[in-house]
C-alpha cells in the first residue's frame, strides 16, 4: 500500500447522483417536481390546500387602505373578515364536491381547505367604517383612514 490508497473507504462530499445540487436552483427544482407531482394525481392544487397562502394585493391611498384577496370558488358564506387590535384578518374555509356518474363508473373528488391570513394595519383608521365586499370570488376590504387632527395653537398666558 503507498501513500495514496487507504483500506478506509472515503466519502466525498458533492450531489449524489440524481438528485439536484443544493443551490439556488435546488428550492425551484423541488417547487416544479412537487408541482408535476400534483398535476399527475388530479389537478393543480386549490388556494387554500396545505402550505397555500391566499394572495392579497394591498393599497396605501390618500383615503385609506384597499385589500383585494382572490378567493376563487368561494361565495361570501364563505369568507370572514373581522378587526381585533388593528389586526384585519381575513379568513374562511373551502368545501368543494364534484361528482361524475357515468356508465361504467361513478366518481366523487372532495377537497377541504381552511385558510387565514392577517394584516397589522395602522393606527389612523375608521374601525366603524371598514367595508367588505365580494364579486365573482374577490373579496374587496377598504380601511377608510381618519382625518388627520390639524394641530391647536394653545395660547400662553403668563401665571397668576
Amino acid at each position: 500500500m503507498d501513500a495514496t490508497t487507504t483500506p478506509v473507504p472515503v466519502k466525498r462530499s458533492g450531489p449524489v447522483a440524481g438528485r439536484p445540487a443544493m443551490s439556488m436552483f435546488g428550492a425551484l427544482h423541488r417547487e416544479i417536481d412537487r408541482l408535476f407531482d400534483d398535476f399527475t394525481r388530479g389537478g393543480l392544487p386549490s388556494f387554500a390546500s396545505a402550505g397555500a397562502t391566499v394572495r392579497m394585493d394591498l393599497a396605501d391611498t390618500k383615503a385609506g387602505i384597499e385589500l383585494t384577496a382572490e378567493l376563487p370558488g368561494l361565495e361570501e358564506k364563505d369568507v370572514q373578515v373581522t378587526l381585533t387590535d388593528n389586526v384585519l384578518t381575513v379568513s374562511g374555509e373551502k368545501q368543494a364536491e364534484k361528482e361524475e356518474k357515468e356508465k361504467n363508473y361513478h366518481f366523487i373528488e372532495r377537497s377541504y381547505g381552511a385558510f387565514s391570513r392577517s394584516i397589522e394595519l395602522p393606527a389612523d383608521i375608521q374601525a366603524d367604517k371598514i367595508t367588505a365586499t365580494m364579486t365573482s370570488g374577490v373579496l374587496k376590504v377598504v380601511v377608510p383612514r381618519a382625518a388627520k387632527a390639524e394641530p391647536k395653537k394653545i395660547e400662553v398666558k403668563p401665571a397668576a
